[in-house]
């Protein structure tokens, strides 16, 4: 991580490139070493990873997510917050929702909700999450939103 930490701002495939062709690394053992040495090299903490999320124009959607993630941890005391580059996962037992910004000016919730049909603001989505959920203010973050994630967290 060092070295990798030396070499300076690269993107994460050319890291793994050069671990594999220099220092004779497998693709898994490189790609978990350029993971590990960018996050750590994020000014070293998950709020850095969270401030960094909402810089700038999405700044103005910091207190929302800070809400959102203070109801859901509500849910439980097992829960546990895992903050990537572009959003907040959710975790129990795995993971069952994540929060980050999303397009407009938006909060994008996504759920784990298998088998549920989307309707409504419960859009299908695809990648880390079954379902997304977009709001645009605070006073959107019902009843209705906090069972959709409530039955994720249920299910995880």
């Amino acid at each position: 991580m060092a070295l990798v930490d030396a070499r300076g701002a690269e993107r994460h495939s050319g890291i793994v490139a050069w671990l594999k062709t220099e220092h004779g690394l497998s693709h898994g053992n490189a790609n978990f070493v350029a993971l590990s040495a960018k996050r750590a090299s994020a000014n070293g903490g998950d709020n850095d990873h969270v401030d960094a999320m909402y810089a700038g124009p999405k700044a103005t959607l910091r207190p929302f997510h800070d809400q959102v993630i203070e109801r859901v941890q509500s849910f439980g005391a097992d829960i546990a917050l895992a903050p990537k580059q572009a959003y907040v996962s959710l975790r129990r037992s795995k993971q069952f929702g994540t929060v980050g910004p999303g397009p407009r000016g938006q909060l994008e919730i996504g759920v784990n909700l298998r088998g549920v049909p989307p309707t409504g603001r419960l859009q299908a989505a695809s990648g880390m999450c079954t379902h997304r959920i977009r709001l645009s203010s605070a006073d959107e973050l019902d009843a209705e939103v906090l069972a959709w994630l409530h039955g994720a967290y249920e299910r995880a």
